[in-house]
C-alpha cells in the first residue's frame, strides 16, 4: 500500500523496515561523528557560533559546514578540533567528574583512549570505559600524599632550624668559654710572673743573709 507524499509502513516488507532502521541508524551516526562543535571547549564556542568563521592564525575564514568535516582548511587546525584532518589542531576533552584538557587533534579516532571520559574516540569502534572519576580519586590521594609529605617536610624543615639556632648558641657560648679561659691563663701568667719575682727576692735576701752570716762566723772566728 502506497500512498503520496508518505510511505505506508502496512505495505512494507519486513526486510524493508530493516533497511530504513539501519539507514536512520547509519544516519544517527554520522549525523553524531560530524558533530559540529565536537572538540571545542565551552569557553570557546562563541568563536564558532556564526555562519563564518575565520582560522585563529588569521591566514584564512571557512564557513561553518566545514567545521570538523575531516579536511584540513587552517593550518593551525582551527577548523578540525574535533577530527585528525590537522595534524596542529587541539581537541578539547571534557572529561566530566575530573580535570578537563587538550589533546592534538590528531591522537582523535586512533584507537587509544586519550581522554578519560573516551570521547577522543567516538568513530573508532572501540570501547573506552570512564576513569575521570577514578583518575580525580587518585589525583586527591597524590594532592593528599604531598600534601603529608609537604607537612612532614615543613616539620623537617623546622627541626632543622631549631638545631641550628641551638648549634649557634653553643658556638657563642663556646666563644664566650675561650675569652674566658684566654682571660684567666692571662692572669694565671701574671700571678706566675708576680710569684717568679718574689721567689727571686726571697732567694736575694736569702743569699743577702748567708753571706752576711757567714761573714759574721768567719769574723768571730779570727778573733
Amino acid at each position: 500500500m502506497v500512498s503520496v507524499g508518505r510511505i505506508s509502513l502496512m505495505g512494507a516488507r519486513p526486510d524493508g523496515c530493516l533497511l530504513c532502521i539501519a539507514v536512520l541508524a547509519l544516519s544517527s551516526s554520522v549525523l553524531l561523528s560530524a558533530s559540529p562543535l565536537r572538540g571545542i571547549s565551552p569557553q570557546d564556542e562563541m568563536y564558532f557560533a556564526g555562519p563564518v568563521i575565520g582560522c585563529r592564525d588569521g591566514s584564512r575564514t571557512f564557513t561553518k559546514d566545514r567545521l570538523n568535516d575531516g579536511f584540513c582548511d587552517c593550518p593551525d587546525g582551527t577548523d578540525e578540533p574535533g577530527t585528525s584532518a590537522c595534524p596542529e589542531g587541539k581537541f578539547y576533552c571534557r572529561n566530566f567528574g575530573a580535570k578537563p584538557e587538550f589533546m592534538f587533534s590528531s591522537r582523535v579516532n586512533d584507537y587509544i583512549c586519550d581522554c578519560c571520559d573516551g570521547s577522543d574516540e567516538y568513530d573508532s569502534g572501540i570501547h573506552c570505559p570512564n576513569t575521570c572519576r577514578k583518575d580525580q580519586n587518585v589525583s586527591e590521594d597524590s594532592i593528599g600524599g604531598l600534601t603529608s609529605e609537604s607537612n612532614n617536610l615543613d616539620d623537617t624543615n623546622a627541626q632543622d632550624r631549631k638545631i641550628r639556632v641551638d648549634l649557634e648558641d653553643l658556638i657563642q657560648k663556646l666563644r664566650g668559654l675561650k675569652v674566658v679561659l684566654v682571660i684567666q691563663i692571662l692572669q694565671l701568667s701574671e700571678v706566675c710572673s708576680n710569684l717568679s719575682l718574689l721567689c727571686d727576692i726571697f732567694w736575694s735576701l736569702q743569699l743577702g743573709y748567708l753571706k752576711e752570716l757567714l761573714l759574721k762566723t768567719k769574723q768571730a772566728l779570727e778573733i
